[in-house]
């Protein structure tokens, strides 16, 4: 059990003093990237399908 807690009391404070967080604006920066790239691959992958239906739909349609 002292195991236990020696592991919690060592995370709580290397939580609290080495690691580094980042600030609000850089959080907001990152996210507004995160938010683009995700809508932009989104947008990418949609075209793709869109573009492999309508082909496989032609060429199934010329064996008819």
């Amino acid at each position: 059990m002292s195991k236990l807690s020696n592991y919690f009391r060592e995370t709580s404070e290397e939580m609290r003093y080495k690691v580094t967080w980042p600030s609000i604006e850089e959080l907001q920066k990152s996210a507004g990237l995160v938010l683009l790239g995700s809508l932009l691959f989104a947008a990418v992958v949609g075209l793709m399908d869109v573009a492999f239906s309508k082909s496989l739909e032609a060429f199934y349609t010329s064996f008819r």
